[in-house]
């Protein structure tokens, strides 16, 4: 695995990919995050109510658009100290375990500092109580089939704990067995349209594990290139009419990350005009991105994706 864990790695180049945003540009969407935090310090999703996985996606933006400061890291951490980690599922767990990792790198508080010793192996101990029969990791310990996403994040939990995932050689071909006809990757086994955003993960999971080889990537390629949109973004998967924030992202990032030139297969100026557009694209004039055109309002994911896909493709 690599050094650095891939979401540390992410957030650098995603950071650096953003040092041209405006000032103006730059407090509009941090304005935005900051006015979805809840009197208890969490992040709202759109429910209304504090939700780790929306403070997460908060806490990525506050990241890329300045810093975490001391008061929102404040009233942050009452929020995560009141949450029990071991009580968590997977996706809310890695939200966890980031979020802890954001805070500490902040400010310097160790939200696990009073816990013992034994607390990362505590945590795998969790994970590996939802591993199955296919060599994958399912929602919950009442899944039968493993799940590309659940799996994909189960990688990413072991690389920032440090940590090296048990059998990774089951979990490779875990992800082979997802893949489809067409060289992308379904959710779960009984699938047969492949998707841009299980593909994503599968394709990020294999290069951590080293199941990543040339003919993987010219399949993943061919698959995206039929995911392509004509407005500039990509879509969910062949069947879907209408791109939106999060495949461009993962399809975007994929490319890139296994070496291939994106603006093969939609040009940069295109995906700029999908973000940006002033009345059809995803950023919104008030701050915040959209999920889509059909999309009525921000939320802190989307806009961490509309953030990320400035910064995959730099602002000008």
């Amino acid at each position: 695995m690599p050094d650095t864990p891939f979401l540390i790695q992410l957030a650098n180049r995603l950071t650096e990919g953003l040092q041209n945003l405006t000032e103006s540009r730059r407090e509009r969407h941090r304005n935005f995050v900051l006015s979805q935090q809840m009197p208890d310090g969490g992040f709202r999703g759109r429910e209304g109510d504090s939700d780790l996985y929306y403070t997460a996606f908060a806490v990525r933006c506050l990241g890329l658009t300045g810093e975490l400061t001391d008061r929102d890291a404040e009233s942050l951490t009452h929020y995560m100290q009141s949450l029990d980690w071991r009580k968590l599922g997977t996706i809310d767990l890695l939200n966890y375990v980031y979020s802890a990792l954001a805070i500490q790198t902040f400010t310097g508080l160790d939200l696990f500092a009073r816990e013992p010793s034994t607390w990362p192996l505590e945590l795998t101990h969790k994970l590996e109580e939802v591993r199955v029969a296919d060599g994958g990791y399912a929602k919950t310990s009442e899944g039968a089939m493993g799940s590309t996403y659940h799996s994909f994040l189960t990688v990413l939990t072991y690389e920032l704990l440090g940590l090296s995932i048990p059998q990774p050689n089951r979990l490779i071909q875990f992800f082979y067995d997802r893949q489809r006809d067409d060289g992308g990757f379904v959710e779960i086994a009984p699938m047969k349209t492949s998707g841009t955003n299980p593909t994503a993960a599968a394709a990020t999971a294999l290069r951590i594990l080293g199941g990543m080889d040339d003919e993987l990537k010219e399949d993943i390629k061919l698959f995206l290139r039929e995911c392509r949109s004509g407005d500039g973004g990509f879509l969910a998967n062949t069947r879907i009419p209408v791109a939106d924030g999060l495949s461009t992202f993962t399809g975007l990032l994929t490319l890139i990350d296994l070496g291939i030139d994106y603006e093969s297969l939609i040009p940069r100026h295109q995906i700029l005009q999908f973000v940006s557009h002033p009345e059809e694209g995803l950023e919104l004039p008030t701050g915040g991105f959209r999920g889509a055109i059909w999309d009525s309002q921000a939320d802190t994911e989307y806009t961490f994706y509309g953030l990320g896909i400035l910064g995959l493709v730099g602002t000008d």
